[in-house]
Formats: C-alpha cells, structure tokens, sequence
C-alpha cells in the first residue's frame, strides 16, 4: 500500500506527503442496510474534508470480504493482533513461507524470547513451527473458510510440551492461558472487519495422554530459563558474540 512507509519493525508508520493514502473501513455485511447507511455517510464525511483544502480526495471504493481478504489481512497485519504485551518481529512484508520471526511473550511477569519458522502459506492460511526450546513443539495453524453464514477464522495449534518443566506449566494453567491468548488474537482479528462481538469458540482435544519424561535433557534448551537467566545477569554481563545469548533461534 503506498501513501506510507512501515518502521519500528512494523509497528509503526511514517506518512509520505507525496504519495496517495488509502484509507480503509470494514463493516459486518450481514446487515446489509446497515451496510449502505454507514456507506453513504462515509461518502458525506469524505465531501465535508474538501472543507480543510485537503489534498484531492478520491471515489470511495465498495467490496465484499472474502475468506481469502481475512487471511491476507492476518498475514500482513500479524503483529498488530497479538495481546498486549506480547511482540511478534517478523518481515515488515508479512507472512512468507521461510520466514523467520523472533517472539517476545509476557509469561508471568518475564519475557519468554523465542521464535517461529513459517512453515506453510497461501491465499487462505498459513502454519507456524516453533523453535527448539519453545514451550511446546508443535504447529499453529491460521485459516479463514466460508461458512455460509459469514467468515469462520480459525486458530487451530497441535502442541506437546517440550520438557518436564513446561510440562508442569501447561498442565497447571498453562493450557488456559494459551486458549485466552488465541481467543484475544481472533477477537482483535474480526474487529479489524468491523464484527465487535464475534462468537469464539475453543476446543481442545488431547491426542496422546502419554508424558515423555525421557526427554528430560530438552530442558538444557529451555526458552524460559535462558531468558530469565538473562534477565538477572544482564546488568552485569558482557556483550556476546553474535548466536550467544538467551533467544532461541527458530530452525527447521
């Protein structure tokens, strides 16, 4: 989109005075007099700005939403849906497969830092692969599907716990909090397109009741405690070499 330049990784914009703005707005089409009201008031306002000898101002432009305008939007837009306090750096271009994004995750009062590996993506989803060290190994899916009714926005992750201590984690309160997270994502999601009180619905299904104890020695890997190790020796610690310090890089 041109009219600005993405900086601050993504979270931010700085305005270009010489190129056109495009300014977007989503309305929930199933009222559809609802619809064409907010439209032609849009029209109005968009009139009334001529008032402040604006640069021109050109036709408003109307299109229906699809599935695949919901996943696009989730891919280009990723970071600005996660819950506060957490932070996704990823390419200011979006989601592409191969990508490489760094995570910041509030986890009790200590930023977890981690990673992802874009596994997977197209014109409706895309699939995410979490790092050695991770909380859990596994894969998160993200898919937009026509239900007939309207849009079904999908978060669908297969996890397992990656060693005992994580374990310990998601089975006391872990899990909940991983379903809260994934519920606020799709709630900042839909009212991206205008639906303020969207449905969300969690399931959870476990598929292998087993513990791997066996895989104790993962916990030398551990995200969590690297990162809170270097949390508390930071002020004192040297500056590293480039691959040393606390965050798990993603791998294939």
């Amino acid at each position: 989109m041109r009219g600005f330049e993405l900086i601050d990784e993504g979270l931010g914009a700085r305005i270009d005075p010489n190129e056109p703005a495009i300014v977007r707005a989503y309305l929930p089409g199933r009222d559809r007099t609802a619809a064409r009201l907010a439209v032609r008031q849009a029209r109005t306002a968009l009139g009334h700005l001529q008032a402040f000898n604006l640069r021109p101002i050109g036709e408003l432009e109307v299109s229906v939403v699809h599935e695949a305008d919901w996943a696009q939007a989730w891919k280009a837009h990723f970071p600005e849906f996660w819950p506060k306090g957490n932070r996704f750096a990823g390419a200011l271009s979006g989601i592409s497969p191969g990508d490489v994004a760094l995570l910041d995750l509030a986890m009790g009062g200590v930023k977890l830092s981690t990673g992802v590996f874009v596994l997977y993506a197209d014109e409706e989803s895309f699939t995410l692969m979490t790092p050695e060290g991770h909380m859990f190994a596994g894969w998160i899916s993200f898919s937009a599907e026509d239900a007939g009714a309207g849009t079904v926005v999908q978060a669908q992750v297969l996890m397992r716990a990656n060693d005992p201590l994580y374990e310990l984690g998601l089975t006391f309160g872990g899990h909940h909090k991983e379903d809260l997270f994934w519920a606020q994502t799709l709630r900042a999601v839909a009212a991206r397109f205008g639906v303020d009180d969207p449905v969300i619905e969690t399931k959870s299904v476990c598929v292998d009741r087993r513990r791997q104890w066996g895989h104790a020695r993962n916990t030398w890997h551990n995200a969590m405690i690297r990162s809170m190790l270097q949390t508390i020796t930071h002020p004192f610690g040297r500056a590293g070499r480039p691959g040393e310090g606390g965050t798990s890089a993603p791998h294939e």
